[in-house]
């Protein structure tokens, strides 16, 4: 009998992490979606599962807080069964500006979620996934940014370098986790059709601006980052470790 797929995911209440949640468990995958605050929209995602004969929970924790995530996995594992893949999906960006005009607490925060609770998530999982633990291995995706590349001049080059940590720490972890049976990737999306501009930036303006510099000259769609995340979770890639899919409409 096969061992079921079951797959944390934080952020997973909107965009690309709803996204990714009901992809995944259209293909059979066993579904935690982690929430901050906004349950309505974690508990929508899960009845769209439940819904479509998949199986979910939604999860709620800070995840940039040791505790939180050491429950979310808990919590996962005791609903869903072993955890087996983990999307580390979790981000913010803080209120658009200029690096000189930014308060200490937008920068700390920003790290604290991206960086730090990426890497807490991070050592949850290879907890859950080594054979040295217990496991039997598995994939972890990250979700890094082209801002990582790009930079984000005059919007927010905090997030940015907070992504670029993102894209080393993957490279890193791949490397020392491959002996372990885990592969670990990133994906990084560019302009995406999501909630973040508004509720995260403030900068309602931004994607229609940013448009013409795309050279497909259109934004992409989370379902397009979404199946990017789930070739990197599958089988598909199994020779595929410390990679970063950029999925940015050539940007």
């Amino acid at each position: 009998m096969t061992a079921a797929k079951v797959l944390v995911i934080t952020g997973g209440g909107r965009g690309i992490g709803a996204s990714v949640a009901k992809l995944a468990a259209a293909q059979g995958y066993r579904v935690a979606v982690n929430y901050l605050r906004d349950s309505k929209s974690a508990d929508e995602v899960v009845r769209d599962i439940m819904g479509a004969d998949g199986m979910a929970v939604a999860i709620a924790g800070d995840v940039s807080l040791e505790k939180d995530v050491i429950r979310l996995f808990d919590m996962a594992t005791s609903q869903l069964g072993p955890i087996t893949h983990v999307v580390n999906n979790a981000g913010l960006t803080g209120r658009s500006g200029r690096l000189d005009a930014t308060d200490v607490s937008t920068l700390r925060t920003c790290i604290d979620l991206n960086v730090t609770g990426a890497m807490l998530v991070a050592r949850e999982a290879v907890r859950r996934l080594a054979p040295r633990h217990g496991g039997t291995g598995g994939a972890i995706v990250n979700i890094s940014s082209a801002a990582a590349n790009l930079g984000s001049p005059g919007e927010y080059v905090w997030y940015a370098a907070s992504k670029g940590a993102i894209d080393s720490f993957t490279i890193g972890l791949a490397k020392e986790v491959a002996g372990d049976n885990i592969r670990v990737n990133a994906v990084a999306p560019g302009m995406i059709e999501t909630e973040i501009h508004e509720l995260s930036t403030g900068d309602v303006a931004r994607k229609e601006r940013i448009r013409p510099m795309i050279p497909m000259v259109r934004i992409g769609e989370p379902e397009e980052v979404a199946a990017a995340v789930m070739f990197l979770l599958s089988e598909a890639s199994s020779y595929t470790t410390g990679a970063i899919l950029r999925v940015a409409g050539g940007r």
